[in-house]
This record gives C-alpha cells, structure tokens and sequence, in this order.
C-alpha cells in the first residue's frame, strides 16, 4: 500500500465571503465576527483542469475538534500574534448552517491587536483562513463540461473531519504564487497516499514529484494503462520513472529539456 502521510493545510477566504465585521459586544468592548470556512462551497486548489482539484467542505466537518480542541486566533498564521483562545474564553468558534463561525474579544492592550482592526478599517486585511490537519476525506472523479473545448475530468475532494489548528485574519485571501498552490496541492497528494493521482498531476506540472512523498509499491499499476512502461530508478525513494525525474528537474532550475 502506499505510504500515506499527513501534514498541516491552509485553506483562505477572502473577506467578502468571510463576512467581517468589528463591533462592540455587550460589554462595549469591540470583537471581531466572521466566518473562516464555508460550507459546500466549491473551490480550486491548483489548476483543476490538468493538475489540481475542487474541494468542499462538508458540514459537521468541525464538530469533533470544537468539541475537544483549543484552537487560537492569529494573524496571517503567526503564532507570536494570538488575538484569542479557546480555552481562555476570548475565542469562540461554531458551526452553522453557513460555515466555522468567528467570534472573538479584541484586547486593545496588545498593540497587534490595535494593528489589526486599522488593516481591516482600511482594507490592508483582505481574508480568513484557517490552519487544519485532515482526518477524513473522499475523492470523487467528475465530469466537467468545458466550453468551447471537450468535457475533462477532474478531481474533488470533499473533507468530512479536520483538526483545527488556528484560524486567521490575512493579507492574502488567495494563493499569491504558483509555489504556493503547488505546495497545497501536494499536501493534499500526500494525505491521499494514491502514487497514480500523483503521476497523472506530475504529467503537467513535474515540480510535485519533489514536494509529494509517497512510496509506490512493486507492480503498482498506473493511471494510464496504455502508457508505455518506463524503467524505474530503484535508487530514488519514491520509485519514479527516471523521464519523469529529470523533468522535474529540469522544471526546478529553469532548463530546458
């Protein structure tokens, strides 16, 4: 069987979809509301159409780590900036029929904190994100009608548990760089443990060989069936054909093959 590892994902919102606001609580201190995950809402990791996927997450998908984890609210990821916690009473997370709901005490004493509601007063925070290792999920294959050209295949992933880490106020709602979306891609590869999603992603963006770590088993078929065979290097870990490494090489420094 393949070797399945599993290693923290960021999934980013941006701030309309987040529903930000900042507004005095019942105390008439001011507290931060939103929402840092959305609910069977579908959204592409990557380039679904060749080499990424759509994911969704289902509802319930919070249920088990709200119950019994100590999430924090941070900015742009950074532990050193805590806005809140759980487990102190200033954080408070929930599901709804929407999404992971927000909720947060905004202490005017920390002067990130002061920060933080100037960059939303002025649009230098753009997003939510949240931080999250997966316990379950599913891949499903689906067809795709694409306009002007023939139907694709693509691949979705519906997660059903995570474990949460954090939630975050960002600058960045979206992935800013390929390096990024590759690098969330491949998580999501190593979590699945399925070496032939890998090869047919790598097929189009070779770089995923070195980020994706799985160990594919001796007579492990392929996607491809009608591929032809190519040798194996049995000195790399992940057992790849020998073409398919050197353009993954040739891709991470720029030559050309």
């Amino acid at each position: 069987m393949p070797t399945m590892t599993s290693s923290e994902e960021r999934r980013r919102l941006a701030l309309s979809d987040a529903d930000v606001t900042v507004r005095a609580g019942e105390d008439g201190a001011r507290r931060f509301a939103g929402y840092a995950s959305v609910f069977n809402s579908r959204t592409a990791i990557g380039n679904p159409l060749r080499w990424g996927f759509y994911e969704e997450i289902a509802p319930g998908a919070f249920t088990k780590t709200l119950a019994e984890g100590d999430a924090r609210m941070l900015i742009d990821h950074d532990s050193y900036y805590v806005v809140s916690r759980m487990s102190a009473g200033t954080l408070a997370l929930a599901e709804d029929e929407h999404g992971l709901a927000v909720d947060s005490a905004l202490d005017g004493e920390l002067s990130y904190v002061r920060d933080l509601q100037a960059n939303l007063a002025n649009g230098n925070i753009t997003g939510m994100s949240f931080g999250f290792y997966v316990i379950k999920d599913e891949w499903n294959t689906e067809t795709l009608e694409v306009e002007g050209a023939d139907p694709v295949d693509v691949e979705v992933r519906v997660i059903r548990e995570v474990r949460l880490v954090e939630v975050s106020a960002v600058t960045f709602p979206a992935y800013p760089e390929t390096e990024a979306e590759l690098k969330a891609v491949a998580r999501a590869l190593d979590r699945r443990g399925d070496f032939a999603a890998v090869e047919a992603a790598a097929r189009h963006r070779p770089e995923l060989l070195d980020l994706v770590h799985i160990d594919r088993e001796p007579g492990e078929p392929t996607r491809d069936a009608q591929a032809p065979a190519e040798p194996v290097v049995s000195t790399q870990p992940q057992g790849l054909p020998l073409s398919m490494r050197m353009n993954a090489l040739a891709a991470r420094y720029g030559l050309s093959r």
